[in-house]
């Protein structure tokens, strides 16, 4: 009788107060939840609920769906960074909110409340709620990625994470049959994605937003949106061959990939893609 009164508190939620016992309110558990309206909806799934619908670029390209989810971003710093050496896969996957696929989540946000990110975390986030707005918006299944099944997702999700050698979000994108490279840095469209390392054994993962040039038109830097040392927001940064003062990124380490049209997805062999096992889902 003992052990199933100790369960049965341990199953239902009190508060203990002086003696007496209070049931916890709505109120509550939501202090005990991250950040959300009445509807359950977080800051930017608010934004993204009242966004007007997206017109595709000429190419079909997920970059338009991209820019839309980044808007909905507070950019006030108020989405903070947190990236500390201490594995803490088990806990956090560098996400501002529990992303979900095929009825899982494939990649889990921080229980401390705080909606924090790490960079390639926030780039795997966007990459998800782009597919699912575009899915949406052309009546297809939020949770269908090219025929990718969850655990063919969370591969891809390691792939990003670069846990493995030569891995890389564009790396990922082509090996599941979602998009291609972008070689020609003329050719390279907001919206695209890219990782790069510099020449202080640092690297990132970020949305292209614009080119920096100097006054005879060479590239110089590149303008992005992440997940920074300082919060969700936009920075400029320089290549270190540049000529401009504190520039850190290396040319031959710059990788940028572009999601393309639903129409031109190309079947993958998952035979041929390296499985990651840093961790399970």
């Amino acid at each position: 009788m003992a052990i199933q009164r100790i369960l049965m508190i341990s199953f239902f939620p009190i508060l203990f107060f002086s003696g007496c016992k209070t049931t916890m309110t709505n109120e509550d558990f939501r202090a005990m939840r991250y950040p959300v309206d009445e509807r359950g909806f977080s800051p930017v799934d608010k934004r993204l609920a009242s966004a007007p619908p997206v017109t595709d670029d000429a190419e079909g390209a997920l970059n338009p769906y991209v820019l839309k989810v980044i808007e909905a971003y507070p950019k006030d710093l108020s989405y903070p960074y947190r990236c500390i050496k201490e594995k803490e896969y088990d806990l956090y996957n560098g996400v501002t909110q529990d992303l979900y696929y095929k009825g899982r989540v494939v990649a889990k946000a921080h229980p401390n409340n705080t909606r924090c990110s790490y960079c390639c975390g926030l780039t795997f986030e966007i990459f998800v709620r782009a597919m699912k707005e575009r899915n949406m918006q052309k009546g297809i299944d939020p949770d269908d990625f090219n025929g990718m099944s969850f655990f063919d997702l969370h591969n891809l999700l390691q792939i990003w994470y670069i846990e493995g050698a030569g891995d890389s979000p564009r790396k990922g994108i082509e090996l599941y049959g979602l998009g291609k490279r972008i070689e020609n840095w003329e050719e390279a469209k907001t919206g695209d994605f890219l990782d790069y390392s510099r020449n202080n054994k640092s690297g990132h993962s970020v949305i292209f937003i614009e080119w920096a040039r100097d006054d005879a038109g060479k590239i110089t830097g590149f303008k992005y949106f992440s997940s920074n040392s300082s919060g969700v927001g936009y920075i400029t940064e320089y290549f270190a061959d540049s000529g401009v003062e504190g520039g850190k990124v290396l040319n031959k380490w710059f990788r940028l990939a572009r999601v393309g049209s639903i129409e031109n997805y190309k079947t993958f062999d998952r035979t041929k893609i390296p499985i990651r096992r840093a961790y399970a889902p």
